[in-house]
């Protein structure tokens, strides 16, 4: 999509129309939106539990399918919270982190807050990818916040012409006392979920924040944290692992990030 168009668009309104596209149960539509899906992305349905097309209720419980437990070990140390392209990954530097090429954006900008984080990694996913997002530590969640925002898509030419697109987007910050994880909207993204609080878009809305360091609420690595309805990113923010990775380098979920 052009970016100079996404400025025009009515982007929530669109992610809305998909959130209700996306869970159509009539078995025409959502068959035949499946095969086309499936054959023009690629989509390896061997990796799935359910490998059959017709077995899902809607294109939404298709597209957050989950896997069978052998399709993705976990290695060692942190690993990837999730399947996708690696966009940029690094030290942050004087507070900022890379967007792409000649762009950066603050951590105080993407939290609306104060925290410090010494290292990151952005990892891209595109709708072909598998949508759920996992642990990649043992951990306890202290905090989460949802900040409202735009829903600019986040492919590989928006990011490189959208100033600070991490931090004008909606999305939701998992603190966890190992790491914490953004989850970034865009357009098309018809929800975002954690397994803790169900789903949180839509509705789109302003920034609220829920603490849960009364709570006993630990995942370990490799627990299912929460999804995307459509492709988007995560930010993994740590202050205890240096990510060993390249811009451009796809990754699977489980798969080993640290140094």
């Amino acid at each position: 999509m052009m970016t100079w168009l996404q400025y025009l668009l009515p982007q929530h309104l669109l992610s809305k129309l998909m959130f209700r596209f996306a869970r159509i149960e009539n078995t025409w539509i959502k068959n035949n939106f499946i095969a086309w899906f499936v054959k023009s992305y690629q989509v390896d349905l061997s990796e799935a539990v359910r490998e059959n097309i017709k077995d899902y209720h809607s294109f939404n419980d298709f597209f957050t399918r989950k896997l069978k437990a052998s399709a993705r070990p976990l290695g060692v140390g942190l690993i990837s919270p999730v399947d996708g392209t690696v966009s940029q990954a690094g030290n942050i530097k004087n507070g900022d982190l890379i967007q792409a090429k000649g762009k950066k954006f603050s951590l105080k900008a993407l939290l609306d807050d104060e925290k410090k984080f010494q290292d990151f990694a952005t990892i891209y996913l595109s709708p072909s990818n598998y949508h759920r997002i996992h642990a990649p530590l043992d951990g306890k969640l202290l905090r989460m916040d949802y900040i409202g925002g735009d829903l600019f898509s986040v492919n590989q030419q928006t990011v490189s012409s959208v100033d600070n697109i991490f931090a004008r987007n909606e999305r939701v910050i998992c603190y966890f006392d190992t790491y914490s994880i953004v989850l970034v909207g865009a357009i098309f993204v018809g929800s975002m979920e954690t397994v803790w609080q169900g789903q949180i878009t839509p509705p789109y809305g302003k920034q609220f924040s829920v603490d849960y360091s009364d709570k006993d609420i630990y995942l370990k690595k490799g627990d299912e944290l929460g999804r995307f309805n459509m492709g988007s990113t995560v930010i993994l923010l740590s202050n205890t692992h240096q990510f060993d990775l390249q811009s451009g380098q796809v990754v699977k979920m489980g798969q080993s990030l640290s140094a």
